[in-house]
């Protein structure tokens, strides 16, 4: 079943799909993948809804973890009554999806670092997967921050040039941002923060995904607001990324 889904900024469709696994990967930590052809690019997210009843009234944003021509996949966590529906979901079960929302990450070149902490690796293994075959990105070099245990490590193997994982510690010690010419990083405000203040010159981009409490995705809300260098900006519909020196972090 597809129908029209308006807003005061643009339309959008829901499609609603079916689960093809979703499976708990580390505690409380989820991989779910939905059949379906859906569009997007890498740093986009897609809300989601997978209860029938009228609360939780509002989907749950996440970011694409993976997209191909027969399937969209995202990785979450379970954190409140709207995760945690949809980490019942089996499957063949019904799933609606509303995106994609939001800007993604640019398209570059040269030497690119991805850095992600904890939930914050979400966004980065599509980047990770187009960088790796584009052919103008020379390296990419993946910097993975875990609380407790690693998880998708593998997945996240074959599509650089060199992988470094830190468990308990701080992921943004291991790196220095100025080795290369782009740098994506999402996770704590606390990370994206310190690789931000690492850059030493123009020569090194670094762009951040930012996390907010999204109502509606399109930026009719405002409840998603960030404070940036040129005023307030919608998480949502500015960002979720963002020039990491434009960002007044929390």
């Amino acid at each position: 079943m597809r129908q029209r889904e308006g807003s005061i900024n643009e339309r959008r469709y829901t499609e609603m799909a079916k689960v093809i696994f979703n499976q708990e990967i580390d505690e409380n930590i989820y991989h779910i993948e939905i059949a379906g052809k859906y569009k997007g690019t890498m740093g986009q997210f897609y809300m989601l809804r997978g209860w029938e009843s009228h609360h939780p009234v509002l989907g749950r944003p996440l970011s694409i973890f993976d997209l191909n021509s027969e399937s969209i996949s995202f990785i979450y966590k379970v954190i409140g009554e709207g995760t945690r529906l949809i980490s019942r979901l089996k499957e063949y079960d019904n799933i609606e999806l509303f995106g994609p929302y939001g800007k993604g990450f640019p398209r570059v070149g040269g030497r690119v670092a991805l850095i992600g902490g904890g939930m914050g690796i979400a966004p980065l293994y599509l980047a990770a997967r187009e960088l790796f075959s584009d052919s103008r990105v020379e390296i990419v070099h993946i910097y993975l921050g875990f609380k407790k245990r690693t998880f998708l490590v593998d997945w996240f193997e074959k599509v650089s040039h060199k992988l470094i994982t830190v468990t308990g510690g701080f992921i943004s010690q291991k790196i220095d941002v100025n080795d290369y010419d782009y740098v994506f990083a999402c996770g704590s405000e606390e990370m994206m923060r310190a690789i931000v203040g690492q850059k030493k010159s123009g020569k090194t981009h670094v762009f951040v995904s930012l996390e907010r409490r999204m109502g509606c995705g399109v930026g009719a809300c405002l409840s998603c607001t960030c404070q940036t260098i040129k005023g307030n900006r919608l998480t949502c519909k500015d960002g979720p990324i963002f020039p990491g020196e434009d960002i007044f972090f929390e």
